[in-house]
């Protein structure tokens, strides 16, 4: 048992690294949209006073 510990404590650093890393880029790619949109709803708002 003792020679299997660090092997399963690797497993578990594996997966948490894997889970966050997941949730970063799914928060990351939620912010880039979410910004994109706000930044395209503004030039159109600027474009409608414009014309």
């Amino acid at each position: 048992m003792p020679q299997m510990a660090p092997i399963n404590w690797m497993i578990l650093f594996f997966m948490l690294s894997f889970t966050m890393f997941l949730l970063s880029n799914l928060l990351y790619f939620n912010f880039k949209k979410k910004m994109k949109s706000k930044i395209l709803i503004y030039k159109k708002k600027n474009y409608n006073k414009f014309i």
